[in-house]
């Protein structure tokens, strides 16, 4: 058997219990001791369990400890991690507490989830100079509405029925106050510079900057907006969005500055 075969032997057995212990992974005794190998099973069991806790905080606050442990532990059981860098798994959770049947009692649970994973992909993104607002200023503004944007690498966005932002926000400081009402909340999230930030938008400036960062015009953009909200506010929405980090780059004509 070669190194390679018997390490995906290895790793096969050490994520799943259901496999026998490889007959070639001996004690110094010279049996196959299965209870040694349980114990490394266990270790990267809690491990991810581990991941799962330091990129979910506000999930795991929002259910507690107790259930937020279960739950990840049925998680790992079922998914494995499929990239070395550990920043990146997880990003199947949110998906899997939308059909965890324990967690129907906490509806927006699944979104508090994919707003976590999102600022954990913003802080991990590329390094990349934010448009700024004077850079939008000194645009022709007659050309401006056949402009495009190229979003930053750090932006997302995360639209939910829950207010998943001020969910969030509450669950950073030690005491929570309740969240009023159960409004639709609309969610962008930006590394402008160091720090990730999460800030509400309206639906209609939620439709205008997913327009823009499927590579849409300006004035696509505003169309799908005002579609959203007629009362939409193309500049004021545009100086907001450029203000936040939210794009990188004018596109123009298959150019990019």
């Amino acid at each position: 058997m070669t190194h390679a075969a018997m390490e995906g032997e290895f790793a096969a057995a050490l994520t799943n219990p259901s496999l026998p212990v490889p007959a070639w992974a001996l004690s110094p005794r010279g049996d196959v001791d299965a209870k040694r190998f349980a114990v490394y099973r266990n270790n990267v069991h809690v491990g991810l369990v581990g991941v799962l806790r330091a990129k979910f905080p506000v999930t795991a606050r929002l259910v507690g400890e107790e259930f937020f442990s279960a739950m990840a532990r049925v998680f790992v059981g079922l998914e494995k991690p499929r990239s070395p860098l550990m920043a990146e798994y997880g990003a199947r959770f949110p998906d899997f507490i939308a059909g965890f049947e324990p967690a129907r009692s906490v509806p927006y649970l699944a979104d508090v989830a994919r707003l976590e994973d999102a600022w954990t992909e913003a802080y991990h993104a590329a390094d990349a100079a934010p448009l700024t607002v004077a850079a939008l200023a000194v645009l022709p503004q007659e050309q401006l509405l056949a402009l495009s944007f190229a979003a930053h690498p750090s932006a997302r966005l995360v639209s939910s029925r829950f207010p998943v932002g001020s969910i969030w926000s509450v669950n950073q400081a030690d005491a929570v106050a309740p969240v009023a009402g159960r409004q639709p909340e609309c969610v962008l999230v930006t590394r402008p510079e160091a720090d990730v930030t999460l800030r509400v938008v309206t639906a209609a400036d939620h439709a205008f900057c997913a327009a823009l960062f499927a590579g849409e015009t300006i004035e696509a953009g505003a169309v799908a907006a005002f579609a959203t909200d007629p009362s939409f506010d193309l500049p004021q929405a545009l100086v907001g969005l450029v203000g936040a980090g939210a794009f990188a780059a004018v596109i123009r004509k298959g150019t990019s500055r």
